[in-house]
């Protein structure tokens, strides 16, 4: 597999686990068929510019990707023009549409695909409404709750 392939793989596995040593990381690539060895993934590690830090708990440290906390700083603006611009949260069946003041739907879009809900299957944004589709009509209030937290 390329080392693009295996970088993609790589910033996957830090975003959904807490993985502190190099180690780690070269047996989760070898489970997924990666064929590596730790001084290829030192040299990814730092040709990606990713660090450590401490874990949300703070009794350890993890992986990350330099990128994904810049992602993270900016997500506090979308945050707050989610806030700022969303109107108007509905729904029928697994479809929530979401109305935005004229030209913001694309930034509240962007941060709803940022949070990866795992109800959503996808959002879809034109100038001041969102289109979310949930993944099942019984999940659509969950949604809808979380939708509506990012808004206090």
């Amino acid at each position: 597999m390329s080392r693009n392939q295996r970088q993609l793989k790589i910033l996957e596995i830090i975003s959904k686990s807490d993985i502190d040593k190099q180690e780690v990381l070269v047996e989760k690539l070898i489970e997924e068929g990666f064929s590596v060895t730790q001084a290829t993934i030192s040299r990814d590690i730092r040709d990606m510019g990713i660090i450590k830090t401490l874990t949300a708990d703070g009794k350890g440290y993890r992986y990350v990707s330099q990128k994904a906390t810049e992602e993270e700083r900016s997500s506090d603006k979308f945050h707050k023009l989610f806030k700022s611009s969303v109107l108007s949260i509905a729904s029928s069946e697994n479809i929530i549409v979401v109305k935005t003041e004229s030209g913001a739907a694309s930034s509240a879009a962007a941060l709803i695909d940022r949070l990866s809900f795992e109800e959503v299957l996808g959002v879809v944004a034109g100038d001041d409404t969102i289109f979310i589709v949930v993944s099942s009509k019984e999940k659509t209030p969950v949604a809808i709750q979380k939708l509506e937290a990012l808004m206090n």
